[in-house]
């Protein structure tokens, strides 16, 4: 009776022991079929048994690293990766078990965030298409493009990891992906001939200041942070700090090349403040990435009838002309950025316009050209240079054109002109090589020139590259 007493309490030990025993457990950024960013120091990170030593293996060099796990069982590592390349794999071993991650590829990382219009997949939304979206899922085949989704998540304090995997592009997958991220990613495994990572962390109608943690608002008072779940009642995609929280925190540090964004829209009423909330979002996120300035390529809102969200207490400062303007300041201020103009693709009633392939594909002239140092297309936007008045007319000149500018043969109706009474005019538009000439009859002396300064308008001036002027005023008004 006592030896089998005695054999009871061994097998309970030893049973107490595996459960005690933590296994290797790795988030799901890293997984089978997962990207590393190039010739890099990537780091890659889980839990295991507190203080319990791992070998790291890479299959790409035959390498093997050495990391502790902390007092809560953490690790961290920096792995070393070789140029562009794949498959390959990685072994994390501990004293009792090897987990390996299969069928990695290293190429070019990079990091999709915003809102509906960065969250909008390829094949659209109920209801909402993505224009030639289905043709573009029927040619998604490419084992070069791999992407990863974080699923929406609202919460008051920082996840550490997120149910998803990694899939390699295959019309199977694409199809629930977003768009502007695939044509962006597309383009770039196309033209650089590497493979491809795409990380969507996206949510539609999101805040910026939902995007952001409490010490990234500490300057903003109007930002209230919620404190109890009850502040996530109504609305928690727009509740400062939640999506930071629940969605981005999960995979910060992970390494990039660099990041697309696509947000605005739900910020409209908030122009003001717009440009420094997005100077600090920008600069505190590559604070937190510690990878310096990483590039930061964004789309410009679409031009959109925002007015009908207020039938009864519509106010100037509604206007998206103010957001959009927002947006321009903020690309000439935010280190290694860069602006996608999309004032040609706006629908009035549709605040989900069906062409994504432009801001997409935008973004990648700006990546191809500002961040892989290409050459020979036009990669960005004209911008309003400087006017000149002589008698009653203005001469207003622009930069970023570098084969001038056109109106595809059609009247240009979207200048307007004031006087010293700041009362604006329909201009007459006599279109130049590289600027415009502008005049009205009832402004005798004009002083400022505005041009598509409204909610909703559609484009008027180009570059001979296709690229759209964005709307902007030359006064402060």
């Amino acid at each position: 009776m006592k030896n089998l007493r005695n054999s009871i309490v061994a097998i309970l030990c030893l049973v107490g022991s595996f459960q005690m025993k933590a296994a290797i457990k790795l988030p799901a950024l890293f997984s089978d079929n997962m990207m590393l960013q190039q010739q890099s120091s990537a780091p890659i990170w889980g839990w295991a048994d507190k203080n319990q030593s791992l070998k790291i293996q890479t299959s790409w060099d035959a390498k093997t690293y050495e990391v502790k796990a902390d007092k809560d069982g953490k690790w961290k590592i920096a792995l070393q990766t070789p140029i562009a390349g794949g498959p390959y794999e990685i072994k994390i071993s501990d004293y009792a078990e090897t987990k390996t991650i299969k069928n990695i590829l290293i190429g070019e990382v990079w990091l999709c965030s915003g809102q509906s219009n960065m969250e909008m997949p390829l094949k659209g939304f109920p209801g909402q298409p993505v224009y030639k979206g289905n043709e573009a899922i029927v040619h998604s085949a490419n084992n070069q493009i791999r992407f990863i989704t974080v699923p929406r998540a609202t919460v008051l304090t920082p996840n550490e990891d997120f149910v998803g995997k990694w899939n390699a592009a295959a019309p199977q997958a694409t199809g629930d992906f977003s768009a502007t991220a695939w044509y962006f990613g597309s383009l770039l495994q196309e033209v650089l001939q590497v493979p491809v990572g795409l990380i969507h962390v996206s949510y539609g109608g999101s805040s910026m200041e939902a995007w952001m943690n409490q010490e990234m608002l500490r300057d903003f008072t109007s930002a209230k942070i919620p404190t109890k779940q009850e502040d996530l009642a109504k609305d928690p995609n727009r509740v400062a700090t939640t999506l930071f929280n629940g969605m981005l925190s999960p995979v910060i540090g992970y390494g990039i090349k660099g990041c697309i964004w696509y947000q605005g829209e739900s910020n409209y009423e908030r122009a003001a403040q717009y440009k420094e909330l997005m100077k600090k979002m920008v600069s505190s996120w590559r604070g937190l990435w510690n990878q310096g300035d990483f590039p930061f390529y964004y789309c410009q809102i679409a031009p959109f009838n925002y007015a009908q969200f207020h039938p009864k207490d519509n106010k100037e400062e509604y206007n998206s002309a103010y957001l959009r303007e927002a947006q321009l300041q903020a690309s000439k201020e935010i280190p290694n950025s860069g602006m996608a103009v999309l004032m040609d693709i706006g629908e009035e009633n549709n605040i989900h316009p069906i062409y994504k392939e432009a801001g997409g594909t935008r973004l990648g002239y700006l990546a191809l050209t500002k961040t892989y140092g290409l050459s020979g297309f036009e990669f960005e936007s004209p911008e309003y240079k400087a006017m000149e008045i002589k008698d009653n007319s203005v001469t207003v000149s622009f930069d970023k054109a570098p084969n001038g500018i056109t109106a595809n043969g059609k009247d240009v109706t979207g200048f307007e002109i004031a006087g010293a009474n700041k009362v604006f005019y329909p201009a007459k538009a006599e279109v130049r090589r590289k600027s415009v000439v502008l005049t009205s009859d009832k402004v005798a002396q004009p002083v400022a020139v505005r041009y598509l300064f409204k909610d909703f308008a559609e484009a008027q001036i180009f570059s001979t590259g296709g690229l759209p002027l964005s709307s902007f005023r030359t006064d402060n008004w």
